[in-house]
């Protein structure tokens, strides 16, 4: 196989949540890959930080741009949409990354009945809605061309009862559906060059987790030590470590590939336990 098929030099594309761990990691991928990118958030200054740091390593060619812009609210969405189509004349790829879990949306050391349905709804929302609404605005500029690969980010706690992450796992489990759904009506009404397929990372030590799976010391909690044990690699994973499967989604080389929801999770998905 040509590694030409991998290449993503000309291609435009927009990572949501593109300065947390795992979207910097992925949009750095697609950097140096070739693609130009766009990080989308809120918090612009964060945004401008990490773009900062691609550009320093972005071969010629490849450009990193921010939009400002809230995965849950359509109006912020289209205007960066907007502003996009604008500068590059096109859109190629989408990675839904914005997205985790909310703090008091935590149910570890209480009766699910004592869940807030208020911080429920905070983290569907930011999950199932911050990935919906993104792939229907910046989907819609694909469609009209008729090209496009979209990843969307599940989760295993998408197909297993994790505990602790009602929410999250309500809604990773909808992006699954949710993949499978948009990949279908696309291709059908769109043809074959617009694609929609998942990542399901494994356990990824993030912002957003650490103080749950790692100690004041650094050392695993009890957490940590249940998932390396279900993990057959015995570790948790890196974040560089998604970036060779994003390439692939979003380039030729994955051309006949959509609807799927492929694991990153060092066999913690194939593995009983037992």
């Amino acid at each position: 196989m040509s590694a030409s098929l991998f290449n993503l030099e000309e291609s435009v594309a927009v990572v949501t949540g593109g300065y947390g761990v795992l979207g910097s990691a992925i949009a750095e991928g697609l950097v140096s890959a070739g693609a130009s990118v766009a990080l989308l958030g809120r918090n612009r200054e964060a945004a401008e930080e990490k773009a900062a740091e691609l550009r320093e390593r972005s071969p010629a060619g490849a450009k990193v741009t921010v939009l400002t812009a809230d995965v849950t609210d359509e109006v912020t969405l289209r205007s960066a949409c907007d502003d996009l189509l604008r500068e590059f004349g096109r859109i190629d790829i989408l990675i839904n990354a914005a997205g985790g879990n909310v703090a008091g949306a935590r149910t570890d050391d209480r009766p699910i009945f004592d869940l807030p349905l208020d911080a429920f709804d905070e983290v569907v929302s930011l999950n199932l809605h911050g990935t919906v609404y993104p792939t229907l605005v910046f989907g819609e500029a694909m469609a009209e061309r008729g090209r496009g690969s979209i990843v969307n980010i599940s989760s295993m706690a998408s197909t297993q009862a994790i505990s602790g992450v009602l929410g999250y796992s309500v809604a990773k489990a909808g992006i699954d559906n949710f993949t499978r759904w948009m990949a279908v009506d696309l291709a059908r009404r769109f043809g074959d060059g617009l694609r929609v397929n998942a990542i399901a990372p494994g356990f990824f030590i993030t912002k957003q987790n650490k103080d749950v799976l790692l100690n004041a010391d650094g050392s695993y909690t009890q957490r940590s030590k249940a998932v390396i044990g279900r993990t057959p690699m015995g570790r948790f994973g890196d974040p560089s470590e998604l970036v060779g499967t994003v390439v692939w989604l979003c380039s030729d080389a994955s051309a006949f590939v959509t609807g799927t929801v492929i694991p990153v999770d060092g066999g913690f998905s194939a593995f009983s336990g037992v």
